[in-house]
């Protein structure tokens, strides 16, 4: 059974294909849980005839119920003639006190001041937000003399779930590897997952912590069109978006009408997330918004008016990026583009993570999931279920963090390890490897935080924090380094680290002697600056005769990278006489046509005074090995690299491509002599 077939199976009558919505949607302003609403109802299916049929229900639900501004009018004449219509708009609902009575506003259809029953404002509270609510609204017309207002809401339901099972939910969980939950999880928010690596996956999924921790403090920033805003706009009902130009102190916490205190966004929604947090000209920042907000972002409450208030809501803030990373690593900090007023100390200290946005390739049409995924109605409402269980406890369990991190530090890797496995373990059934994977990510994001605030602000540097752990199960040590700093060569050197590279420097007075030492290396998912001459060139300088051993060089970008391999050879060292062996393998019918290639090949290179030989050999392990003993093992052979785009710089440099997880074993031989023939 494949992933489309379990999904389908284990969340019937949840699941939803989810290009249909970009279908339906063309240039309506509607938010994608609004159209998955309806394509729930009518297209939860993988039949084919049933898509199709379900397809023109909800194309007549949006034509004949939902309101675009330009008709507006027009609806109000159909209620007014049919006495009642349904419509989809989003609805806003203020306190009128000289009258008593609570008004809603139409976004769309252009009313105001239309009554609404207290029982929908008690039931449904974010009416009152001040940001609007997408809802279902059957609207009545009253006709006669003297009625104050004509219009009157017979029946009202905001486009949401109401309740789940969420302990179905969690127990479907165990028919999926984490593989498939993780991939099953990218179409719910709807990308494909085939386009990713793990890391970009996690990084994707990582959007989702504030809705599902409570008072999370989430940061990204990178390129335009990557997806930042995305999840926060389109996914959930119980998360709003504002643009950051627009956000005010009132606004977001306490707005004061005389001597009643209105509260703001944060104490209705879930999440409250900024868009476009970068400096602009003519934009100020309200000092006392930064300050409360400082507040609030640590201790979950803020001061406003006559008392003290607290909310959940969780913090986002996503923007762009100016400059490139090795730019801003080189010349100013990963912090420089938001607003000046918030880069100080005090603000930035109390961001819980920060995700790379830069890490994620621009969104193109191939990025966008075709498969099944959850509902987003109901994966909102799923998550917002998930806030209310606190899992940071289960951190102690596995690692043991350094006494130079502050609270702060802890408890921001806490919350992400907690939301991450709440998103990829609901079941919390895990493996050590697995939860590791997420306290070096959760560590990882405080740690970009931390790496930017000792440029900022120099009493961070008085006592820096090392991001290192005891592994409780191994009893090792283990120190976090960001991806960005291994990249570009800023990594600090640890005894225990494994990221070291093979020294390939030349001194300025003569060339260096290059001291060869047995060594592990690992290589983290999507790092870049690798290429062949820094992990072979030294190894390979004085020997005569050089075997890989690799079952997997056939393919056409396989045999590139064998050729990449010769190329490096010829660059770093004289290979007049120098005989290459290569041992691989092929299925017998497709043997002469790899025949031909290796026979082109060693045409070529014969050019420069290479002997290459090839034999075919059924086995599996992968190493490299020189006639002077050294033996390099490879866990992926030569195929190290992420898939790259053919017309690239990456295509011609191997040192800007993102590389595979791997990792690199040198051993001295005491043989040494190969006698290959």
């Amino acid at each position: 059974m494949d992933l489309q077939d379990k999904v389908m199976h284990a969340f019937t009558g949840k699941v939803v294909r989810k290009d249909l919505a970009f279908l339906v949607k063309g240039g309506l302003p509607v938010p994608t849980y609004v159209l998955e609403y309806l394509l729930g109802q009518y297209c939860a299916s993988d039949d084919e005839e049933i898509i199709n049929e379900g397809l023109e229900k909800v194309k007549r639900v949006i034509q004949d119920n939902y309101v675009h501004r330009a008709e507006a009018e027009s609806i109000k004449g159909k209620i007014r003639e049919k006495g009642k219509h349904r419509i989809i708009d989003k609805v806003n609902v203020v306190l009128n006190e000289r009258l008593d009575e609570y008004q809603a506003s139409f976004a769309n259809l252009g009313l105001n001041g239309v009554p609404i029953g207290t029982e929908y404002v008690t039931r449904n509270p974010k009416l009152l937000s001040g940001n609007g609510v997408w809802c279902i609204v059957t609207i009545g017309y009253v006709s006669g003399e003297d009625v104050r207002v004509r219009w009157e809401i017979e029946n009202l339901k905001p486009i949401q779930i109401s309740n789940i099972d969420l302990q179905e939910y969690v127990e479907q969980r165990k028919n999926f590897t984490t593989e498939e939950w993780i991939d099953f999880m990218m179409h719910t928010i709807g990308l494909n997952p085939d386009v990713m690596n793990h890391r970009e996956k996690l990084i994707s999924l990582a959007r989702l912590l504030p809705h599902v921790e409570n008072n999370f403090n989430f940061m990204e920033l990178g390129p335009k069109g990557t997806g930042k805003s995305h999840v926060f706009q389109e996914l959930s009902p119980y998360g709003v978006l504002v643009s950051g130009g627009d956000v005010t102190s009132a606004r977001l916490f306490v707005k004061m009408s005389g001597n009643k205190e209105i509260l703001g966004l944060v104490g209705y929604w879930d999440v409250v997330a900024w868009d476009e947090f970068e400096q602009q000209k003519g934009r100020n920042v309200d000092a006392v918004l930064i300050d409360t907000m400082q507040n609030y972002l640590a201790n979950k409450s803020f001061n406003r008016g006559k008392g003290t208030h607290e909310a959940s809501a969780s913090m986002v803030f996503v923007g762009n990026t100016k400059h490139t990373v090795p730019y801003m690593l080189k010349n100013s900090h990963l912090f420089e583009s938001i607003p000046n007023a918030f880069i100080k100390g005090a603000f930035l200290d109390r961001i819980h993570l920060y995700n790379p946005g830069w890490e994620i390739n621009t969104l193109k049409k191939g990025s966008f999931s075709t498969g099944y995924g959850l509902i987003t109605d109901y994966i909102a409402a799923v998550l917002h279920e998930l806030r209310n269980n606190d899992l940071t406890s289960i951190l102690k369990d596995y690692a043991a963090f350094d006494a130079s991190l502050s609270e702060r530090d802890h408890l921001a890797i806490r919350k992400t390890f907690s939301g991450m496995v709440k998103l990829i373990y609901p079941d919390l059934a895990m493996t050590n490897e697995e939860a590791y994977e997420l306290i070096d990510f959760a560590a990882e994001g405080r740690k970009r935080v931390k790496d930017q605030l000792g440029l900022i602000d120099e009493t961070f540097k008085a006592e820096p924090a090392k991001f290192k752990y005891i592994n409780l199960k191994s009893e090792k040590e283990i120190v976090v380094e960001t991806l960005e700093r291994i990249s570009n060569g800023l990594a600090e050197k640890h005894d225990e680290e494994t990221t070291e590279q093979p020294d390939t420097s030349i001194q300025q007075n003569r060339p260096r002697i290059p001291i060869l030492r047995e060594q592990s290396l690992s290589f983290r998912l999507g790092q870049t600056g690798i290429t062949y001459e820094k992990l072979f060139s030294q190894y390979m300088a004085s020997a005569n005769e050089i075997t890989i051993e690799d079952p997997y060089i056939r393919t056409s970008w396989q045999l590139r990278n064998f050729m990449e391999f010769v190329s490096m050879l010829i660059e770093t060292r004289p290979v007049e006489d120098l005989k290459i062996n290569l041992l691989t393998y092929e299925e017998e019918a497709k043997i002469p046509a790899l025949i031909d290639l290796l026979d082109d090949i060693k045409d070529d290179i014969a050019n420069y005074g290479i002997v290459f030989s090839y034999k075919f050999c059924n086995f599996h392990d992968r190493c490299i090995k020189t006639d002077t003993g050294w033996v390099i093992t490879l866990g992926r052979g030569l195929d190290i690299f992420e898939k790259y785009a053919p017309y690239s710089v990456a295509a011609s440099r191997q040192d800007k491509r993102k590389c595979k997880d791997f990792t690199a074993i040198y051993m001295r031989e005491k043989k040494q002599a190969l006698g290959y023939d």
